[in-house]
């Protein structure tokens, strides 16, 4: 769909006294009740010739209701010259070492400058079934961890690789650095993920009807009133990590989304010290993906790459670990 559509619509007695917005998705079930929402306050609905933007306003047997619908611009993904950090490179497929900060691929708000864009200019032979806004991306990262992801150069690359990832023979190890201590040295946190009812914006741990979700970890280090641990994924669900360690009280340290930006009270004021200083030094979440291996799709060995920490997350360790 191109261009401004404007749909007219003449109330009946059945609809007398709905509201506008009720109205309208009962009338255009294409649209959503909030983006019929955003035409009301955008000033794009008129009822009986007059503008109307609140949606509980009624609608009356007779109304003469028109809104004009202008479809949003498709995102598209462009080459931008951006610098890359690739560990290995070869004619099948990328590993590189992704910056805290960037997004992996064009989204609403991101249009440019992620790791797509970057990947476009540095080579244009990228797989394709990730579709048009994701070429060669096998797996992703949240835009605030860094580290380790895999892309592909060719569909039969991508298809080897995600078969890889489904069958759990690629090992992805993370590190962390979380509040509080965990309940053991090694754990394997086992529960399922899904979409938040509460908010659709978030991942949640949904006993029933959410998906198989694994996760272990192994504790490094105790650095109170933190813990620098690492993990390893049997599963890849969007959030996963943060979502698990969050659900069991121990969200990754400046985790704006999950907790993890919340200093603890009650504990000794030198403890809530050190947790303000290492907030204050990391404005994301403290993950990194350290490590990935998988076999190669065209030479059947097995690889195993490695990435050192970025600066913020390393000054965190550096002044925690001298601290105590």
């Amino acid at each position: 769909m191109t261009g401004k559509r404007v749909f007219r619509f003449l109330v009946d007695e059945n609809d007398d006294t709905l509201r506008i917005d009720a109205y309208l998705s009962g009338q255009i079930p294409e649209l959503s009740r909030s983006r019929i929402q955003k035409a009301l306050h955008a000033g794009d609905v008129t009822a009986a010739g007059r503008p109307v933007v609140k949606p509980s306003r009624k609608v009356h047997s007779g109304d003469l209701v028109e809104l004009v619908f202008s479809p949003p611009k498709p995102l598209e993904a462009a080459p931008e010259a951006i610098p890359l950090d690739i560990v290995y490179e070869d004619p099948h497929l990328l590993v590189i070492n992704k910056p805290p900060g960037m997004v992996v691929h064009p989204a609403p708000g991101h249009g440019s400058g992620t790791l797509v864009n970057a990947l476009l200019a540095h080579c244009g032979d990228l797989s394709g079934i990730g579709g048009v806004l994701r070429p060669g991306i096998v797996h992703r990262l949240d835009g605030g961890t860094s580290g380790l992801l895999v892309a592909a150069k060719s569909d039969e690359i991508h298809i080897s690789l995600s078969r890889q990832l489904m069958e759990r023979k690629v090992k992805r190890t993370y590190v962390a650095i979380v509040h509080g201590e965990m309940p053991a040295s090694n754990g394997v946190i086992d529960l399922p993920i899904g979409r938040s009812p509460r908010d659709r914006k978030k991942m949640a741990v949904i006993p029933d009807g959410g998906r198989e979700a694994v996760t272990k970890y192994s504790v490094l280090d105790t650095l109170e009133p933190f813990q620098y641990i690492e993990i390893n994924l049997g599963t890849g669900r969007t959030h996963q990590i943060r979502v698990h360690l969050s659900h069991a009280g121990h969200p990754v340290l400046g985790d704006p989304v999950y907790g993890g930006r919340k200093v603890r009270r009650g504990m000794q004021k030198r403890l809530v010290e050190r947790a303000e200083r290492a907030l204050a030094m990391i404005g994301r979440q403290a993950l990194h993906a350290r490590e990935l291996s998988f076999t190669h799709p065209d030479t059947g060995e097995r690889v195993t790459f490695e990435a050192p920490l970025p600066d913020d997350f390393r000054s965190v360790l550096v002044f925690l670990r001298g601290d105590r």
